[in-house]
C-alpha cells in the first residue's frame, strides 16, 4: 500500500499546507533530503489548539494538538513533493510543547504526532525524536513540530 493509499484508508483529511509565519521557507530540499520548517497546531482551515498544557488533565488536548501538527506537516510534504509517496524515510521529528515549567510529559504529547506519522507512513515514518516543553510558541500554539526526511532523489 502506498502512503497516499494508507492516508485515504485512514479516512484522514489534510488541511491546506500552512503558510510561513515569517521570513522563511516552509520546506527546503537538498538532493534527497527534505527539511520541513516547524508547523504549529493551528491550521489554515481554522482548526486550532492554543494555550499551554498545564497538567496531566491536558494530556489528551496536547496529543490532539500534536496530531494536527502531523497533518499540517503531511500537507506540507504533499505541497513540496506533489505526493507523499515520494517519502522514503523520516529521519527526525522535533516536538515542542507549550507547557508549564513543571510539565514532564512532553514525550507523551508528541506521541500524537509520531503515532499519526507512523499510521500514514508505516515503517518509513519511524524516526528519531526530540520532545521538550517550552515557555511559549508562535500564536500561543499548544504544539510545534519540525522534521527531516529522505525523499526520492529522482523527482
Amino acid at each position: 500500500m502506498t502512503h497516499e493509499e494508507r492516508l485515504h484508508s485512514l479516512n484522514l483529511s489534510l488541511p491546506p499546507a500552512p503558510l510561513p509565519g515569517g521570513n522563511y521557507l516552509p520546506w527546503r530540499r537538498h538532493n534527497d533530503l527534505l527539511y520541513l520548517a516547524g508547523v504549529i497546531s493551528v491550521s489554515a482551515d481554522g482548526e486550532s489548539h492554543i494555550g499551554p498544557i498545564r497538567d496531566d488533565a491536558d494530556l489528551e488536548r496536547g496529543r490532539d494538538a500534536a496530531e494536527l501538527c502531523a497533518r499540517n506537516l503531511i500537507a506540507t510534504i504533499r505541497e513540496a513533493l506533489g505526493s507523499i509517496n515520494q517519502v522514503i524515510q523520516f529521519l527526525t521529528l522535533n516536538g515542542y510543547v507549550n507547557a508549564s515549567p513543571q510539565y514532564q510529559k512532553s514525550p507523551s504529547v508528541i506521541n500524537g504526532a509520531s503515532d499519526r506519522i507512523i499510521d500514514v507512513f508505516g515503517e518509513s515514518g519511524r524516526h528519531a525524536r526530540t520532545a521538550v516543553a517550552v515557555a511559549g510558541l508562535p500564536r500561543n500554539a499548544t504544539v510545534e513540530i519540525q522534521a527531516l526526511l529522505v525523499v526520492d532523489a529522482a523527482i
